[in-house]
């Protein structure tokens, strides 16, 4: 009598070869495609619209003149744009239009001087009101959209200055108190300048970094080193702390030089350079 075999194959028609067959494939292909999906789920905040970053840092993120040049409300449109545009405009930061690039500005220029006001006044899309410094008057405001409106094509009139109606007002009401008590004010002034020595205190870097700098190293935008992170800040502090000064002053790749703020100093611009690689030590 015949024992049976017992190493007979569960596989008895081709239906079934096939069938083990491309299971052996989509099994494995799906368990990969799940592990996948979890790994890369959720929201990392890698990928977020800039936009919605600046929003974040709007409370921190705003760029005031470090030392306006000249009474408030006479800056220039140059001045402006120097001082707070110049940070996105100069290189299409954020989609901000170029600064001279006619193709980008006729859109801006196509919907009249007075929406282009508005919309810097009140902030558009990316771009916060005011370019981030509320302390900028309306006046000088439109000075900086007319100024680069213009050099984009536009033959738009810049507004005059307020300023000597304000003037001629306050003129007469110190008239009185000067004639008045204008013997003592002499006596009080010559006693003050022995008492009041100049002295070079070294700029506040903090300070600096939350008016200027934080725009773009705040959230870690177009490619700077994020505030406080160690990782990203070790290659540049292995440089050594007067590359870093260099490159804060002169620039590199998408951060203009002084972080966009002519206006600020040498010593302002080291200051905010060393804050920040202290904060990364």
């Amino acid at each position: 009598m015949q024992e049976p075999d017992q190493h007979v194959s569960p596989i008895k028609t081709p239906k079934q070869l096939v069938i083990v067959v491309v299971l052996a494939f989509v099994v494995p292909i799906g368990l990969a495609i799940l592990l996948s999906q979890l790994v890369t789920s959720g929201v990392k905040g890698a990928h977020e619209d800039d936009s919605a970053v600046i929003a974040r840092i709007q409370p921190v993120g705003q760029v005031v003149l470090a030392a306006a040049a000249g009474p408030k409300g006479q800056l220039t449109g140059e001045q402006v744009y120097g001082q707070v545009c110049k940070t996105c405009h100069e290189t299409g930061l954020l989609n901000a239009p170029k600064f001279g690039d006619k193709g980008l500005w006729a859109k801006v220029i196509a919907q009249g001087q007075a929406t282009a006001v508005g919309h810097a006044m009140n902030g558009f899309n990316a771009m916060p009101a005011k370019g981030g410094n509320p302390d900028l008057e309306n006046v000088e405001v439109e000075r900086a959209v007319v100024f680069m409106a213009n050099k984009a094509g536009a033959n738009w009139k810049e507004p005059a200055a307020p300023v000597p109606a304000q003037v001629a007002a306050a003129a007469p009401a110190a008239a009185p108190i000067a004639s008045a008590a204008a013997a003592p004010a002499p006596v009080a002034v010559a006693a003050a300048a022995p008492t009041a020595p100049a002295s070079a205190a070294k700029p506040d870097g903090k300070k600096i970094f939350e008016s200027t700098c934080t725009v773009c190293h705040g959230a870690g935008i177009a490619g700077a080193p994020k505030f406080g992170d160690k990782a990203a800040w070790a290659p540049r502090l292995a440089t050594g702390i007067d590359t870093l000064y260099k490159v804060a002053l002169s620039g590199k790749g998408a951060m203009p030089a002084r972080g966009g703020n002519t206006s600020l100093s040498d010593a302002e611009v080291k200051a905010a350079v060393e804050y920040m690689a202290a904060a990364a030590r």
